[in-house]
């Protein structure tokens, strides 16, 4: 890896820390009554920590630990959609800050059934969230409390975090973590999805947290024949996964039934780095869907590409998640078992959808692609709207031949 790319990107990463404490999950005793809470089960593989201010660590644990988590989440007037309050001093105050209101080990068997029978929306769906490289326990839980309110998905919050160093220089021992972690991943979503109470199951992953899980979704479909019914949707975004990898992985669960999407960003520094440590193959969540419309289209698959989209990630590479418009994207269209089409995609004035292979069949009617900084690539659309295009091509043909028709 080049020290001066890497040392750039450690740059970021610090600026994106500074003026933040460590050690932000102890409970809090003064809540806010105008706060959010968000009630999270938390399943991990790291080491637990004597601090309760830190909870776990980034090294291995010996076994899956589960607890519950109840986050506070300031008042909407006092926050930017999309992002994270991170404290900057100790406690955190819950009119300003996240915060943590309480955290409940749960032990035995049934622990998991139990919290879902208690926490279940009335839609009966579940979302399970696989984090990122470089990222501290702290990290996974407040980001994806920020993913669940900011969304508005109905859903029972599981987050699935796996030991992180969160050390821009230990990109391997993560990497290695993740296959430390396949197995528990996958009897974690298994357990859920079989859970006779639980109606649809997502699961979103970002960055590394796609491999892991894109790894335990190949096992399970080996292991068991097929991936569960239940689990709809797998959104997997800024996949930091090696593209030709993820061609082995997807031909292994076999034409899965469950609707797979891609966020993509062309300009995501952080994959840039982890092209640059893998041997300069293209990693999934950086593709020119333009250039990959053929795969695109056998696998059914549908890809988001995100890279004219403002955020305040300095990297590129959370804009699924600090994105207002995108982050409402996900909990109400995707979550909800709707995809996402170039016909049907407006959020505000702001957000639209491309299809591709429009603008190059009748010329008159290029226009009815929408230009917007959000551009959908998905198969079963592209061929509905392009046989809408060759349908109004040979109308405006007829039209032209009849008499008195102008030239």
């Amino acid at each position: 890896m080049s020290r001066a790319l890497a040392g750039a990107l450690l740059c970021l990463v610090l600026a994106a820390c500074a003026n933040r404490p460590t050690g932000v999950l102890a409970p809090v005793t003064q809540t806010n009554p105008d706060a959010t809470e968000v009630n999270m089960l938390v399943a991990t593989t790291r080491a637990p920590s004597d601090n309760p201010g830190i909870r776990y660590t980034g090294e291995r644990g010996s076994a899956v630990s589960l607890s519950a988590f109840d986050v506070s989440i300031p008042p909407d007037a006092n926050r930017q959609i999309g992002q994270v309050q991170w404290p900057r001093s100790l406690p955190p105050n819950p009119m300003t800050d996240f915060a943590t209101i309480s955290v409940k080990p749960l032990g035995g068997k049934d622990a998991a059934r139990v919290w879902l029978r208690q926490n279940l929306p009335p839609s009966k769906r579940v979302m399970i969230f696989v984090h990122g490289f470089n990222n501290r326990f702290e990290d996974a839980v407040y980001r994806f409390a920020q993913i669940t309110h900011d969304s508005g998905a109905e859903v029972a919050p599981v987050l699935f975090t796996w030991p992180s160093r969160a050390r821009v220089f230990d990109y391997l021992f993560d990497r290695e973590s993740t296959i430390f972690s396949r197995d528990a991943f996958e009897q974690v979503v298994w357990e859920v999805a079989s859970d006779p109470e639980v109606a649809d199951v997502t699961i979103m992953a970002h960055s590394m947290g796609a491999w892991l899980a894109m790894e335990g979704l190949r096992q399970m479909a080996i292991r068991r024949g097929t991936l569960p019914k239940k689990i709809t949707n797998v959104i997997l975004a800024s996949p930091d996964i090696d593209i030709d990898v993820f061609t082995t992985q997807w031909l292994a669960l076999n034409r899965p039934s469950t609707r797979f999407t891609l966020f993509v960003s062309r300009d995501d520094r952080a994959l840039q780095v982890s092209r640059r440590i893998a041997g300069n193959v293209e990693r999934l969540g950086q593709i020119n869907a333009e250039d990959h419309l053929d795969e695109i289209e056998k696998s059914g698959i549908t890809v988001i590409d995100l890279t004219k989209v403002q955020s305040g990630d300095s990297l590129n590479h959370g804009r699924f998640a600090s994105s207002p418009e995108v982050v409402q994207l996900i909990g109400t269209r995707l979550v909800n078992g709707q995809t996402i089409t170039d016909s049907d995609v407006s959020i505000g004035d702001r957000i639209g959808a491309v299809a591709m292979g429009v603008g190059q069949t009748v010329g008159s009617a290029a226009g009815l692609a929408i230009s917007a900084p959000i551009a959908v690539f998905d198969p079963k659309t592209r061929r509905g709207y392009e046989g809408q295009v060759e349908q109004l091509g040979r109308s405006m043909n007829e039209t032209v031949r009849q008499p008195g028709a102008p030239e």
